[in-house]
């Protein structure tokens, strides 16, 4: 084969070839780390598509667009945060106030990893602009989580484990100071307590739980 010939194969040659072992898992990697640096609106699918190595047309294999691409991540990195608060919340019936306690620890655990706080962080940038986002992770994550913590915390007070109080400011009462100490690490930059999770939800349920101690 002349040199000639060798050099036009080369360049009929596909650019980008799918890696036999490349699946949507690694698509949604790539996509996060193109959304956090470029930011969504800037990144485009064949960004994604080359950190993934992958062509621009294999990707759209799996995902029709970008708003699919960063569904299916609030699916992968936080929607099993939410299906673990159901499940402790169905496990935990018996004892709802110590389900509160491991709902919480394993919610600060969580949200320890900046990879997972990624993912809301992106969702509550572009809100404004894509409220269908927004719809969708309220749906799919927030709801989920609110209606078993909501669940435990009417079990806690039907078993005088709290006094009865408004469901609701309980919840945000709950939510509040985990969802502050994410964005105070992983957005702002503050020192964390998400280090140490154990001792921030001890810290959090001692404030919590003296205000909501049955009362004579």
């Amino acid at each position: 084969m002349s040199p000639n010939h060798a050099s036009k194969t080369a360049e009929a040659a596909p650019r980008w070839r799918r890696r036999a072992g490349a699946r949507p898992e690694e698509i949604l990697e790539a996509a996060l780390e193109e959304f956090v640096a470029r930011g969504f609106e800037a990144a485009r699918m064949e960004d994604i598509a080359r950190r993934a190595g992958l062509s621009k047309a294999a990707i759209y294999l799996y995902f029709p667009s970008k708003v699919a691409v960063l569904e299916a991540l609030i699916e992968a990195k936080v929607g099993p945060l939410a299906e673990s608060v159901q499940q402790i919340a169905a496990m935990g019936a018996a004892d709802p106030k110590t389900a509160l306690r491991m709902m919480a620890t394993a919610a600060a655990f969580k949200l320890s990893d900046p990879n997972l706080f990624a993912v809301p962080r992106l969702v509550i940038g572009i809100s404004g602009r894509f409220p269908e986002i927004a719809t969708y992770y309220r749906e799919h994550v927030v709801e989920k989580a609110r209606g078993a913590l909501e669940t435990l915390i009417e079990g806690a007070m039907a078993k005088g484990q709290i006094r009865r109080v408004d469901t609701g400011a309980v919840v945000r009462a709950f939510i509040g100071p985990l969802f502050f100490e994410a964005m105070w690490t992983h957005v702002l930059g503050g020192e964390t307590a998400l280090n140490e999770p154990q001792k921030l939800i001890e810290q959090q349920f001692d404030v919590l739980l003296s205000g909501l101690e049955p009362r004579a």
